[in-house]
């Protein structure tokens, strides 16, 4: 199966890239094509001719969206549509990647995939514009919609905090944001699974379990054996420039049942993670 990956030198792309070795795998950067110029991706796709395209290309920067809309509407919206058209008209499957950003956080319960979409920031604007291109160009296709990513190959939150609690005698971080953080090289084994069962459609993916960014952040440190204490603060005492959702959990439900695979729970992803980077 020859494989595309785009966005590969990224966080997640580094570890769809692993987990995919086994196929006939390429991948192209932001360096090596313009996802939003229509004639240079699809010269660099048609010279690749791939049966399956990986998109884990985006414009992520969440409070950097909300000054740079044109930009995050480029990368996340109509570069998305012109990988959808290429996708059509070469009978390419695609599997894109998409965020819990693009719910307003106030379900209070799991979402399910068909639950009504409102984002509250550029950011998942956006996002939720690229959703939408894919579902009217393509009919076979995987939107996994995912959340709270961190891994080996990028800064996250993990590496972000370790970091502060070099420089600083205490931290604080909110304690009424819930979500599933989640660890990329699980989100890339369930990419593999999902492709490997020819699904489609629109998917919930993350590590099993919730939390707050304090949760997170005291569970980190516990298990790096770091004593700074973790102060809690409400998000509208951290003010911002984009709003977050304030629950954004995932029901997985769905990807259970149609990948018969469970997804890890989160604090033995964590564990697992800082293993791979030689912290505990």
């Amino acid at each position: 199966m020859r494989v595309l990956v785009l966005g590969h030198k990224g966080m997640l792309g580094n570890d769809v890239m692993q987990l995919f070795a086994d196929c006939d795998l390429h991948g192209l950067d932001i360096d090596e094509v313009d996802i939003t110029n229509y004639d240079d991706l699809n010269e660099k796709v048609t010279a690749i001719s791939p049966e399956v395209i990986i998109n884990c290309a985006a414009y992520t920067n969440v409070d950097g969206c909300e000054t740079n809309r044109e930009t995050a509407f480029d990368a996340n919206a109509e570069g998305v549509k012109n990988i959808g058209k290429i996708c059509r008209d070469n009978n390419i499957k695609l599997v894109h990647i998409s965020t819990d950003y693009v719910f307003n956080g106030g379900k209070g319960s799991p979402y399910r995939e068909d639950d009504e979409t409102e984002p509250l920031s550029v950011y998942g604007e956006s996002k939720l514009a690229g959703e939408e291109y894919l579902n009217e160009l393509l009919d076979d296709h995987i939107i996994a919609r995912t959340e709270w990513l961190y891994g080996k190959n990028g800064k996250n939150f993990v590496t972000t905090m370790l970091s502060l609690s070099e420089n600083h005698d205490r931290l604080t971080v909110v304690n009424d944001q819930f979500g599933s953080p989640t660890y990329t090289k699980d989100l890339a084994s369930i990419i593999k699974v999902m492709v490997d069962k020819s699904l489609s459609g629109t998917y919930h993916v993350s590590n099993s379990g919730d939390t707050t960014w304090h949760g997170f952040a005291k569970r980190i440190f516990e298990l790096t054996g770091n004593n700074i204490p973790v102060d809690e603060v409400s998000s509208d005492k951290f003010i911002r420039p984009a709003k977050r959702p304030a629950y954004s959990v995932f029901d997985l439900t769905k990807l259970h049942s149609d990948t018969g695979s469970e997804m890890p729970n989160w604090e033995d992803a964590l564990k697992r993670y800082l293993k791979e980077i030689n912290l505990i």
